[in-house]
């Protein structure tokens, strides 16, 4: 490694986490304004606020903006050195322009393996923490308002409760029936559920189970009987599983699961499963279209430069919103509306790479 490495690995590197330590002071300090109040009436303990809120913070916001805040750090101080006629001379020098990108290749993969570490295995630790400290300081518990909730357990079993109180874990009128081709063969009715955290069972009490068959129904009763769904307690809830509070495999885990069970928010789960690792790609791929932009001197300067790569900052993000809603809730695949983006883009970067002035 050179000392034009270094320095181009330095200056990008320091400008991408100055301009996103500037980001993320500006938002603590806009929350801290709009939470003081709740702070103050639920007592929260400074050390709890500083280290279980806003700590946690940080990591979630570093990978949110990662790749925005990449581009606008490659753009801005790579602009400057053109101005500055630095990359000329570099160019002049014999240094080929892939070998003056290599530089740029090293910092990138530095972030985007810092991203993909975040989303899949610091974040989800740090958002449980958060989550702890909001259940218990921002916000009251939550009960489950809803009624008429019907679940697939499997393939051909349908669990249903007339209402369910997330924070008791119980479920109300409830009833199990499984379905074959020739129809409902099995029907189970109870009065109440319960879900014991301790042994991951389900609790039935005042029970009838009704098997239909050919030559009649045979009917049985009980008073309670324990038993395993593959539904959990949030099942029951109209919200989405909290998948911000798994890690790598934990979500892959979870989403194996859904499919066992039928859910209808599986292509949700695996738009989030497959942006964990997309984003990181994304970062490495604007850096290569940033350095091709801006390794120019234009007439407009760096404020030109700049609006550019802002402009498409943004229209990645647009493009990526508009693919993922295919996804969720059209027939497009879920790895596919992901990636789309990054395949757009590392086209639109081969050809800038190609056009860049040598």
């Amino acid at each position: 490694m050179k000392k034009i490495d270094l320095y181009i690995i330095r200056r990008f590197l320091g400008t991408f986490f100055f301009t996103l330590a500037l980001i993320i002071v500006i938002v603590i300090i806009f929350d801290i304004s709009e939470k003081i109040d709740d702070f103050i009436k639920h007592q929260a303990p400074l050390y709890e606020i500083v280290f279980h809120y806003y700590m946690t913070f940080i990591p979630f916001f570093v990978n949110m903006f990662s790749p925005l805040f990449t581009f606008i750090a490659v753009v801005y101080f790579t602009s400057r050195m053109a101005y500055n006629t630095e990359i000329i001379a570099i160019l002049g020098g014999g240094i080929s322009f892939r070998r003056f990108m290599l530089p740029y290749l090293a910092a990138s993969l530095f972030i985007a393996s810092l991203s993909f570490y975040l989303s899949n295995f610091l974040i989800p630790v740090t958002n449980k923490i958060k989550h702890d400290f909001e259940i218990h300081y921002l916000k009251n518990r939550y009960v489950s308002s809803n009624y008429n909730i019907h679940v697939q357990n499997k393939p051909g079993e349908i669990l249903y409760v007339e209402s369910f109180n997330n924070y008791d874990r119980i479920g109300y009128n409830f009833t199990l029936e499984k379905i074959n081709k020739q129809g409902l063969f099995y029907k189970m009715k109870a009065d109440k559920i319960v879900y014991d955290t301790l042994t991951g069972k389900w609790t039935i009490f005042n029970y009838v189970i009704r098997h239909i068959g050919k030559n009649g129904d045979v009917f049985e009763k009980g008073k309670k009987i324990d038993t395993v769904f593959n539904v959990k307690p949030a099942d029951f809830s109209s919200k989405l599983q909290p998948i911000e509070l798994m890690n790598f495999f934990e979500l892959r885990q979870f989403i194996r699961d859904e499919k066992i069970k039928g859910s209808e928010k599986v292509k949700f789960y695996e738009v989030a499963k497959h942006k964990r690792i997309a984003f990181p790609f994304a970062t490495i791929i604007l850096t290569f279209i940033g350095v091709s932009l801006s390794s120019r001197k234009l007439r407009g300067g760096i404020g030109l430069q700049l609006a550019f790569g802002i402009i498409i900052s943004f229209s990645f993000i647009v493009i990526m919103q508009i693919s993922t809603v295919f996804a969720t809730f059209g027939n497009l695949t879920p790895w596919i509306a992901v990636w789309i983006p990054n395949f757009i883009f590392a086209i639109l970067a081969a050809v800038l790479i190609y056009k860049a002035p040598k």
